[in-house]
């Protein structure tokens, strides 16, 4: 019995070692005493948004060195656990060394997923944009539904969820919603979240109790709202006010609060009206409309990629990505992996990891990013099927 547990606590070990390397620690932290250093010197705050920036850039280098760290701490509190209650046959504290184990085995998996996450804003925080598709108010609370996924999945993950626009439905539902999800690598995982979902149930809006298909598209952008990358000209933009609509205060809906800003030379326009000021909405309609000229700008780059490749292939969003069907069965299933759910409940509270894992080892394998150290390959994220039916 010893010698199987201190051989999985000493399997480990190499693992973590592996990720040291993998995840540059020795850089990372020459980077961080590079920041924390000019945090010190004269002038580094006279220019606000490069100094927001660099304390960003900070607290996404920190992120995986503290927790290689806190793994590295927790595996040799482990063996030493292990080797001393071997030695005197103490099995009282086995139920703790096996939590231990699998605290480090769930924190080596998510630290080789952080391996996968190598766009160039998969640290930032993400800006989510949810509009339900034709179909009233069918398709309006389907959009609340999903929103209501999205607000439990980041807050089991410890991140904070931020309304930046909110109309809800004149019955029920909500005609379009924009939050912010802020937290370590939040926009790396929800990436994978972009496109149209589908929605497959009896609706409680039809008297009849017929099934219905109803859509809803999520559109998720990294929050660049701090980051200098993204230049915007004031003569490039204008800018109107007015009264802001839906179910708000009387301040809000009475005053001209609301504002809705238009980029001139792409026409991409963003649009707050949720908080009581002005000049509140004026910001954070600055910070969506960065966020989508990031998405713009990069899109078009991809687009002259294809052209000099001659892919033909079409950049765009707007495809079905996912099927949630609650009537005659339950199952959810992500058409880009393969990945089947059977608990739909779940899902729906939250649970939305086997679907993002799998999304993000599918694109590194598409791309040869996944390397052979951790085994994962397209058949594997094929294995995730194995939780459909689960929790029936």
């Amino acid at each position: 019995m010893w010698d199987e547990v201190l051989r999985r606590i000493r399997a480990l070990r190499p693992r973590l070692d592996e990720l040291r390397d993998d995840l540059d620690l020795a850089g990372k932290r020459r980077e961080i005493e590079r920041i924390e250093q000019a945090m010190t010197e004269p002038g580094f705050w006279d220019d606000p948004e490069r100094a927001q920036h660099q304390v960003r850039q900070l607290k996404v280098l920190k992120g995986p060195v503290e927790r290689y760290e806190a793994l590295d701490r927790k595996l040799e509190d482990l063996q030493v656990l292990a080797e001393l209650a071997a030695e005197e046959a103490d099995v009282s504290v086995i139920p703790e060394l096996e939590e231990g184990i699998a605290q480090v085995e769930e924190g080596l998996r998510q630290l080789e997923l952080e391996l996968l996450l190598t766009g160039p804003y998969d640290g930032y925080d993400a800006i989510v944009s949810l509009h339900p598709g034709a179909g009233g108010t069918e398709s309006q609370d389907w959009a609340q539904m999903l929103w209501r996924m999205y607000t439990r999945w980041a807050e089991d993950r410890g991140y904070q969820v931020e309304v930046l626009d909110l109309l809800e439905g004149e019955e029920a539902g909500i005609k379009s919603v924009t939050f912010a999800v802020r937290g370590p690598n939040a926009y790396g995982y929800l990436r994978s979240e972009h496109g149209v979902h589908r929605l497959v149930r009896i609706s409680p809006f039809d008297a009849a109790g017929r099934r219905h298909t109803s859509f809803a598209s999520v559109d998720v952008l990294p929050d660049l709202g701090d980051s200098p990358e993204i230049e915007i000209r004031p003569e490039d933009l204008r800018i109107d006010v007015f009264r802001a609509g839906g179910h708000g205060g009387q301040h809000v809906n009475k005053t001209e609060s609301a504002v809705r800003i238009v980029h001139l030379p792409t026409g991409i326009v963003a649009t707050c009206q949720n908080e009581r000021s002005q000049h509140s909405n004026r910001e954070t309609a600055m910070k969506i409309l960065k966020a989508r000229l990031a998405r713009y700008y990069e899109e078009q780059r991809l687009k002259e990629i294809a052209a000099l490749r001659g892919d033909v292939g079409e950049i765009a969003w707007g495809n079905q990505i996912r099927s949630y069907v609650f009537q005659p069965y339950t199952l959810v299933k992500d058409h880009r992996t393969g990945v089947e759910v059977g608990n739909v409940q779940a899902v729906m509270d939250g649970q939305l990891d086997v679907f993002i894992n799998a999304y993000l080892k599918w694109e590194a394998a598409r791309s040869g990013k996944l390397g052979a150290r951790s085994g994962d390959g397209p058949g594997q994220v094929r294995d995730a099927a194995a939780t459909r039916g689960q929790g029936e």
